[in-house]
């Protein structure tokens, strides 16, 4: 199992006591106040690596009723908790469980920043690393499917983004990577985390990989932006083919405005052009004047976050890029993958698509004995089934 980072649910005697909170979710803005009135966010960054963002689990946790939390016997993240209805073995991926703020560089458990939080060690089970067995599917599962009782139920990088990067197929020592969805996740792969000031400064995480990498990374608020425009252009009646308003905003010849993606404004749901009008006018800039302009809008300061974020990636991790992959669903939209290459001066080359899937299988598949090899391995083999579509900057559009 695979998912997005961060969300959880909590049980007892194996029972979930209530549906999961989205990240989005509001609550979550009393959580870090909460947390940081006993740990500084440079504590924070020293012990666990992690870029700020405000819906981190530590943050929802510390939203969360004590009366619940102590209630509660178990906690599980999204794609742990259905491991374990699947098994009945309660485990925590370590990939997802450093994105939670509770874990250390090292990927255990920081039971000293647990007990400071008063967040209970015990809510916390015992941690799976990708490539390992959970368990067998339960026997009632099994029956239900027609499967033998014996199938394995094998851990992968359960962070949707760590089993994409199995499945980029690029040189550790040339290559940025873009996974590009509902976030844009755009880093390199190190072998060690990278805490410097310079790091924390520039608000940059370091997340687990597959096979102990460390996926040094910014997240950039990515397609939702463009996602939720259309939402609101729908909600007023309008009829928004997605392909005929990229194939506009390619077309549009007059300058757009560039603007700041991870404003915390663009993070929850809503009315995405009215932010950005409010972006607009706070900066003294004129906003789009049409859906084409506010399409091309978007796109161009994605690109911009996303060629800024690969360079400083790069500077942090102490790698020469010369090309960025950009995996996901954001790799099937030219438009951004042309303008990206262009603002970075690099080369983008686009897919695959299901970087994730694939990641995922192919962790499965070794583990069962199918391939073989390092993650490099893996990759090669991605390169040779998936031939990615090549963007080559255009030095006359690189700003």
């Amino acid at each position: 199992m695979d998912s997005w980072a961060v969300d959880y649910g909590l049980l007892r005697d194996g029972r979930l006591l209530g549906n999961p909170f989205h990240y989005r979710d509001a609550r979550t803005e009393r959580g870090v106040e909460a947390v940081h009135a006993r740990v500084s966010y440079p504590e924070l960054f020293a012990r666990n690596g992690l870029q700020f963002l405000p819906f981190n689990s530590l943050y929802q946790f510390a939203a969360e009723p004590d009366a619940l939390l102590n209630f509660a016997d178990t906690a599980l993240l999204i794609p742990d908790l259905i491991g374990y209805w699947l098994t009945g073995e309660a485990r925590a991926e370590q990939t997802n469980a450093s994105t939670t703020g509770l874990a250390r560089t090292d990927g255990t458990w920081d039971d000293e920043l647990l007990a400071t939080l008063d967040f209970r060690r015990d809510l916390f089970p015992a941690l799976i690393h990708p490539g390992e067995r959970l368990g067998a599917l339960r026997a009632e599962l099994a029956a239900s499917v027609g499967a033998p009782r014996d199938v394995a139920v094998t851990a992968v990088g359960s962070h949707d983004t760590a089993s994409a990067v199995v499945a980029v197929p690029m040189r550790a020592d040339a290559a940025a990577y873009i996974s590009c969805g509902t976030w844009g996740l755009v880093g390199v792969e190190v072998e060690r985390p990278v805490l410097s000031a310079e790091a924390r400064a520039a608000s940059f995480t370091n997340e687990g990989g597959v096979d102990g990498r460390v996926r040094l990374l910014r997240n950039v608020m990515g397609l939702w932006i463009l996602s939720e425009a259309v939402r609101t252009w729908e909600r007023a009646g309008e009829t928004i083919d997605l392909s005929r308003l990229l194939q506009a905003a390619g077309d549009v010849t007059v300058e757009v405005p560039v603007f700041d993606v991870d404003d915390q404004r663009f993070l929850a749901p809503g009315d995405m052009p009215a932010r950005i009008d409010a972006w607009c006018a706070e900066h003294d800039i004129a906003r789009p004047d049409s859906r084409a302009a506010y399409a091309r809008s978007i796109i161009e300061s994605l690109a911009q976050a996303f060629a800024d974020s690969a360079r400083q990636a790069a500077a942090l991790g102490g790698i020469d890029i010369r090309t960025i992959h950009m995996v996901g669903g954001g790799a099937l939209n030219d438009l951004l993958c042309q303008r990206t290459a262009d603002r970075a001066g690099l080369v983008v080359l686009a897919g695959p698509v299901e970087a994730t899937g694939l990641g995922n299988i192919l962790v499965q598949a070794r583990a069962q004995g199918f391939v073989h090899g390092s993650l490099e391995d893996l990759r090669a083999l991605v390169a040779r089934t998936h031939q990615p579509r090549r963007f080559v900057p255009r030095a006359s559009t690189s700003s």
